[in-house]
C-alpha cells in the first residue's frame, strides 16, 4: 500500500500524517470540517483552550456516527428479515410440498375471485 505524507491545519496547528494515497482527500476534507466546526463552537461558546473546542467537535461527530451506525444496524436487520422471507417463499415455490400446493392453489383461486369481482364492478359502472 502506497502512503503519502499529508499536512493538515486545525485551529492554527499543523499536523503531519502518513496516510494511504487514496485517503488523502478524505483526510483533508475531515480536517477542514473539524477546523470549521471548532471555529463555529469558538464563536458560540466560552472556552478555555482549543482542547475544549476539539472535545465538543469529537462529541458531536461521534454522536452523529453512532446514530448512523444504529440506523444502518436496523436497516441491516430489516433487510435480513426480508431476504429470509423471500428465501422461504422461493423455497416453497422451488420445492413444493403437498401443503404448499394447496396454499398456492388457494391464493390463485382468491386472485381469480378478486379479478371476477373487479370485472363485475367495472361492468356495473359502465352500465350506469
Amino acid at each position: 500500500m502506497e502512503t503519502v505524507q499529508a499536512s493538515v491545519n486545525i485551529l492554527g496547528r499543523t499536523y503531519r500524517l502518513r496516510v494511504a494515497a487514496g485517503d488523502e482527500a478524505a483526510l483533508r476534507k475531515a480536517a477542514e470540517a473539524i477546523d470549521n466546526q471548532a471555529k463555529q463552537y469558538g464563536n458560540m461558546y466560552a472556552y478555555n483552550d482549543h482542547q475544549d473546542l476539539l472535545a465538543m467537535v469529537a462529541l458531536t461527530q461521534i454522536t452523529q456516527l453512532t446514530k448512523i451506525q444504529d440506523s444502518l444496524r436496523y436497516k441491516d436487520t430489516d433487510l435480513a428479515q426480508r431476504l429470509q422471507s423471500i428465501d422461504s417463499i422461493l423455497e416453497q415455490i422451488l420445492h413444493p410440498t403437498k401443503e404448499t400446493v394447496v396454499n398456492v392453489g388457494t391464493v390463485a383461486d382468491a386472485t381469480m375471485q378478486v379479478g371476477t369481482v373487479a370485472d363485475a364492478t367495472v361492468s356495473a359502472q359502465n352500465s350506469l
